[in-house]
């Protein structure tokens, strides 16, 4: 009965125990499904279940470690069903004929699913397909064709009652009216990860001081609240599914490395908001400066409220104007170059591609991918001036091609203009409906005309100003695309979003700059070679000669060869880039994304030569910063 009365004792014991733990675990499970890392859980399992099934189908269908590939192998069916010629090249190529056409119904059936996936879950993976739609990677025609209303389809802000406006009332510590006058519920910009307000401030402040008029506009730029624990949770997601990728064979493990890494490292610094808003509030001190070029070509910089800053929220002033974006649509559409991705999409996909991957034969040919979108469609009076630039560059420099295309537009304009100011004299029972619709739409004829003349000045200020930080701040905006450039009816330029900031070193900062004046200057092969030899780059064959053309190409002016594609693949055969330093690149993208806004404008700016007076002063200041440390050690 002892024995008995133990076993039962000890059932009971186990029973309670198992029911404690079991307890124990599911209140553990549940207090971490409501933190962040359990949040960021729940959304892998829910990526992962939405991409496994699809991830399996391709896996079944093609793999060769598949039992499916390999049941259809022994048996003669699927993509091995075709009658055998006995000629094992042409029995491949057959096989390969079949395996492609089974990979193009799976791209056309999985695509439009990928594409709901990444509209659901949102954030990172919207960017994602955003990036996928433009890469140099071989991403699927299906897949990019899908991926490319990313661009502009993507469903809209945060709702701003139950969302947006809590979390800033929470990170503010207020109410929003507490602390401003008026605040936009619509956003006036939105992203992946945030998004941004007009806001305006009340005239006397929480301490009961009065606030300027002038700065009482405010933007107010609020990030989401789970997007701290999304982007980390989505990125490791991104990378196994990239590793699948590879395991599988869809794409090479080096190239699409390189790519995500990149892409990883610029999301994540883009959640940096303490960051974000100090690198801000340097380049506006350093605006002020007299001795720095902001003030001289009329260009701002958003000023920071550091009492209405967080670690997730940005409060500064606000920059009225439109963006250089639809200046330079409107410009390339007078050409018949179609702008529907958007100006700014392709200026960046053009510097991004150049920046990324050196050894690409298409890379370093900026104005042949910013000019080369000639709709056939869409015809204007100067569309054959660009297609006929390729042959017409081997007689007559660069400049002058594109100084005639502004000034047949210039004409035409000032044309429109008279016709317009004639039409608007003649009495109204002489002009037609139609000459009247016609004056109507052509009304802005004269402002477009004299529009074109400020336009090369803006130019000028935006690579004066850039250069300015590159060499003399150390600290520059690496996305100066032109949707973050903005001009006001005054032509004031206005530089806004430094979510992607570079930073250089004294020692970076004088490579750069002597490799800028071994280019501006038109130094011998060997300088120019050695210049970039001390960045540390490595090449396949060390040629001198390719080092001397790679360093023109990406900082001299536009040659008329470099319109011309043979010209690009005889340079990638001479040697190809085995390793780019990052702070060149980043530099790079920053000059690409300048010359490219000026190409679409029809401006032919040599980075070296708009460059070349910053990046002399800052070899001589670094210099004699390293003459003055060697004299105080050799004194001791």
């Amino acid at each position: 009965m002892l024995a008995v009365s133990s076993l039962r004792h000890a059932a009971k014991r186990a029973a309670a125990l198992t029911l404690g733990t079991s307890c124990i675990g599911l209140t553990a499970a549940t207090v971490h499904a409501n933190t962040e890392s359990g949040a960021g859980f729940r959304r892998e399992v829910q990526f992962w279940s939405k991409i496994f099934p699809i991830v399996a189908d391709y896996y079944v269908q093609t793999s060769q470690r598949s039992p499916l590939v390999k049941y259809q192998k022994l048996t003669n069916s699927g993509i091995f069903d075709f009658d055998q010629s006995g000629n094992d090249d042409q029995d491949e190529k057959t096989r390969k004929v079949k395996r492609n056409e089974l990979l193009k119904s799976l791209h056309d059936k999985h695509a439009p699913e990928m594409l709901q996936v990444m509209l659901d879950l949102k954030g990172l993976y919207v960017k994602l397909g955003q990036v996928m739609s433009v890469t140099v990677m071989p991403v699927p025609d299906a897949y990019r064709e899908r991926f490319r209303t990313l661009q502009s389809d993507v469903p809209g802000h945060e709702e701003f009652e139950s969302i947006v406006k809590p979390t800033l009332e929470r990170e503010l510590g207020k109410s929003l009216d507490e602390i401003f006058e008026s605040f936009e519920s619509v956003p006036c910009g939105a992203a992946s990860i945030g998004q941004a307000h007009r806001a305006k401030l009340k005239a006397i402040d929480a301490d009961g001081n009065r606030v300027k008029d002038e700065d009482r506009d405010v933007v107010v730029k609020v990030q989401y609240p789970d997007a701290s624990w999304q982007v980390p949770a989505d990125i490791e997601c991104v990378e196994g599914f990239r590793k699948l990728c590879v395991w599988t064979g869809v794409v090479d493990d080096e190239t699409s490395k390189m790519s995500f890494e990149e892409f990883s490292r610029q999301f994540l610094s883009e959640l940096d908001y303490d960051k974000e808003r100090n690198n801000l509030q340097e380049v506006y001190e350093s605006s002020l400066d007299p001795k720095a070029p902001y003030l001289k070509h009329n260009v701002v910089v958003p000023k920071v409220y550091e009492e209405l800053c967080t670690d997730k929220i940005i409060t500064m002033s606000f920059i009225p104007g439109a963006s250089m974006e639809a200046e330079a649509r409107r410009q390339l559409e007078m050409l018949g170059i179609d702008t529907s991705g958007g100006i700014a999409q392709i200026v960046k996909n053009a510097s991004k591609r150049a920046s990324e991957s050196p050894n690409d034969v298409s890379s370093g040919e900026l104005v042949r991918r910013v000019t080369s979108q000639i709709d056939p469609h869409k015809r204007s009076p100067f569309s054959w001036k660009m297609s006929a630039s390729t042959f017409v560059g081997r007689f007559v420099s660069l400049d002058a091609i594109l100084w005639s295309v502004r000034a047949g537009k210039k004409v035409m304009l000032w044309y429109q203009a008279a016709l317009v100011a004639t039409i608007q004299q003649v009495p109204k029972f002489l002009v037609t409906s139609s000459w009247d619709e016609w004056a109507v739409i052509h009304s802005t004829a004269a402002a477009q005309a004299k529009r074109l003349d400020e336009i090369d000045g803006w130019c000028r200020a935006l690579f004066d100003v850039h250069g300015h930080q590159v060499f003399s701040l150390g600290l520059f905006n690496a996305d100066p695309h032109p949707g973050n450039i903005l001009v006001d009816s005054e032509s004031r330029i206005g530089l806004i979003d430094y979510g992607q900031c570079k930073r250089l070193t004294s020692d970076e900062i004088y490579k750069v700059a002597s490799l800028i004046l071994s280019v501006a200057n038109d130094e011998p092969d060997e300088v120019i070679a050695r210049a970039f030899r001390d960045m540390d780059i490595v090449t396949k064959n060390d040629s001198t000669e390719f080092l001397a053309q790679f360093g023109k190409l990406m900082f001299g002016p536009v040659e008329p060869e470099y319109l011309q594609h043979s010209w690009h693949m005889n340079l990638h055969k001479m040697d190809r880039v085995l390793y780019f330093p990052k702070e060149l690149s980043m530099v790079y993208r920053t000059s690409l994304l300048l010359r490219g806004l000026a190409v679409s404008l029809q401006l032919n700016f040599s980075i070296g030569e708009r460059w070349k007076l910053h990046a002399k002063e800052a070899v001589e200041r670094i210099q004699s910063d390293r003459n003055e440390r060697k004299s105080l050690i050799n004194t001791r």
